[in-house]
């Protein structure tokens, strides 16, 4: 019902930045937090950021300072600008929407994308 594509990984020197893009579409209504997450080889997924609908944000203490996350109400799209990269921020990162449906707009699902890696070599 929901489709979330994220973009913008790769492989980046450490220190150097990179800007993912996770956009939204399908049978929404409306969405309400959106947000970040990644997983490393061997470990469980972990969040990094979230943002509401408000605009109101959280940071994982270990991306605090380096990270930005925003969105784009009218696109349905939430950004992460990750700056001043380090190794251990090698991931898959993956966006998580959480998103109402039409008509009514009173059920909500949480919804994820496929993910997208971003490598960072020292």
């Amino acid at each position: 019902q929901v489709q979330l594509v994220e973009s913008g990984g790769g492989l980046v020197q450490a220190g150097g930045s990179l800007r993912l893009s996770c956009a939204a579409s399908g049978r929404i209504f409306s969405i309400d937090t959106m947000a970040w997450y990644r997983q490393a080889p061997g470990k469980q997924r972990e969040l990094v950021a979230r943002i509401t609908s408000g605009g109101n944000t959280n940071y994982a203490d270990s991306v605090k300072g380096r990270f930005a996350i925003s969105r784009d109400n009218a696109k349905n799209t939430v950004y992460l600008q990750m700056n001043s990269l380090k190794g251990e921020d090698t991931a898959v990162y993956y966006c998580k929407a959480v998103v109402s449906h039409p008509p009514h707009g009173s059920i909500w699902h949480d919804y994820w994308g496929q993910g997208t890696q971003v490598t960072v070599s020292s």
